[in-house]
């Protein structure tokens, strides 16, 4: 979520909108000109993941003085969570836009505060689901029935870095990446490592890298010593490493085992043009286009992933087959595309928000719908999320 906040703020500023995000941020944390920032935020785990909350009398105080600013839109993400984003539906005053990104089949305490959510929820003029998966967890918690609207990247911004010469992979030695919180048990790392001894026994100069957030050394601890030599931990990497290493990658494994409503890494990998093996989740099923754009493997098999791996790195033709797939898939979600389809949404709730004139209706309403239409195309957004782990 912070990486589609950050890239819709960009996407609206680069197409001349003020835009001002309000998020939560440590005092040490650079930040955007554009972002506000509520101070630091309280870690909670929340659906298999930590979500990252701020809440409190000095952030309500916050959130208000924020709204002072003459918004013609403001656009909260997760407005089911008790942080920045509830706080500001509450508070708002001028139409309001909201966007679900979580998926999970159930969620006992949103059930049991819904009767408080709901009235909030009343004020959104405009509803957004990242994915069909996030559609139904916003409509089975919140009685919402949001239009769907995919998370979005810039694909040319990403295809433009190519292939890191340090992580490249070549017929000698294929590369095969990760990229997530490694200790985060949806995101899969076990699941890759179980299916290593079987990817080494068929390729044995492979070797995984491994990139993100978490205890290397623990990481390692879990491979059997004559397989460690073929791990690689390369910790926390930037947009610029991360897109370098995707493009390098033999395969890119995204072997996730659940709580996914999207899959932003998988068009990330797409757009670097890294041939996409991934656990057939019905997100990533969805991102993937139903394997057509890449590979999906039976969630939590690791024989089923090493099966899947073992033939991609042994088939050139495959990889650049799929290679050229995912480039052409990784299009529809670029943000010149997403960005317009949110840029509708926000028309939509200034219309909706709007009294009606009297009068000869159908002149009057059109004569109207175009002032709003230019006043939004040129207009102020306030970006309001809750922050995420």
């Amino acid at each position: 979520m912070q990486l589609h906040v950050r890239d819709l703020a960009e996407w609206l500023i680069d197409q001349g909108h003020d835009v001002s995000v309000l998020a939560p941020a440590s005092p040490d944390t650079p930040v955007p000109d554009y972002v506000v920032s509520t101070g630091s935020a309280v870690p909670v785990r929340y659906n298999g993941s930590v979500a990252r909350l701020s809440f409190g009398a000095v952030v309500n105080a916050r959130v208000i003085r924020w709204l002072e600013s003459d918004f013609d839109v403001v656009h909260l993400h997760e407005p089911l969570t008790p942080s920045i984003s509830l706080l500001a539906l509450r508070a708002a005053t001028c139409p309001v836009v909201a966007t679900f990104h979580s998926a999970m089949q159930r969620s006992r305490p949103l059930e049991a505060l819904s009767p408080v959510f709901r009235p909030s929820l009343e004020r959104v003029s405009g509803r957004i689901a990242v994915s069909p998966a996030a559609h139904e967890t916003a409509r089975w918690n919140s009685g919402t029935d949001p239009v769907v609207i995919p998370n979005g990247v810039f694909v040319d911004r990403i295809a433009a870095v190519g292939p890191d010469p340090r992580w490249a992979g070549t017929p000698s030695r294929p590369t095969i990446s990760f990229l997530g919180r490694m200790q985060e048990p949806r995101k899969g790392l076990p699941v890759l490592l179980d299916a290593l001894p079987a990817i080494l026994e068929a390729c044995p100069r492979a070797r995984l890298l491994l990139a993100g957030p978490g205890d290397g050394a623990e990481v390692l601890s879990a491979v059997a010593p004559e397989h460690r030599h073929a791990v690689e931990i390369l910790g926390t990497v930037s947009d610029e490493e991360k897109a370098g290493l995707l493009a390098g990658s033999d395969v890119y494994v995204a072997p996730n085992t659940g709580g996914e409503s999207f899959g932003i890494i998988l068009v990330e990998g797409m757009a670097a043009g890294a041939p996409v093996v991934a656990s057939d989740l019905e997100a990533f099923a969805r991102v993937l286009d139903d394997g057509r754009a890449g590979r999906l493997f039976a969630c939590g098999d690791a024989d089923d992933l090493a099966r899947v791996v073992i033939g991609l790195v042994g088939d050139a033709s495959a990889r650049e087959a799929l290679r050229a797939a995912g480039r052409r898939r990784a299009r529809e979600y670029d943000w010149s595309v997403v960005g317009e389809q949110v840029l509708a949404v926000y028309e939509t709730a200034v219309l909706a928000a709007a009294p009606v004139e009297s009068g000869p209706l159908t002149l009057r309403f059109e004569a109207w719908r175009d002032r709003v239409r230019r006043r939004v195309r040129r207009g102020r957004v306030g970006d309001g999320w809750r922050g995420s782990g």
